[in-house]
């Protein structure tokens, strides 16, 4: 981030190293990128009889049902229980990605990052609201 830094402060007499740093940058993301839609992410509703399993991209890969736990529900609440674990299972996503972030970014996870502006919409987004 030498580069990047020194180029925000104004200094702009280094352009090729900022375009060097920059694209190994989006080299980085890009093989991050690919490496997460690899990965299979799962969540469950709270009773544990749906079971839904994403992609790291956020595709729905499978959804389970546990036919005993049918039982209890009626369509109305199977419904919703299905909603529960692909939000669970989205969330999970969410989280792994911001793993992957905070990796690229090198920045800890702590009080001393600024705050992203759009995280709640985001996570609204995810649980389908």
């Amino acid at each position: 981030m030498r580069h990047v830094d020194a180029f925000s402060a104004g200094r702009l007499d280094d352009v090729a190293g900022l375009l060097r740093e920059t694209d190994g940058w989006a080299r980085a993301v890009t093989e991050a990128v690919g490496e997460l839609e690899e990965e299979r992410l799962a969540g469950a509703d709270p009773s544990g009889t749906v079971r839904a399993e994403v992609s790291g991209a956020g595709r729905l890969r499978t959804l389970s049902i546990d036919p005993r736990g049918l039982r209890a529900l009626d369509h109305v609440q199977l419904a919703r229980a299905v909603r529960e674990a692909i939000v669970a299972a989205h969330l999970a996503m969410d989280e792994r990605l911001t793993e992957v972030v905070q990796t690229l970014t090198r920045r800890p996870s702590d009080t001393t990052v600024p705050a992203d502006p759009l995280a709640g919409h985001i996570r609204d987004v995810l649980r389908g609201e």
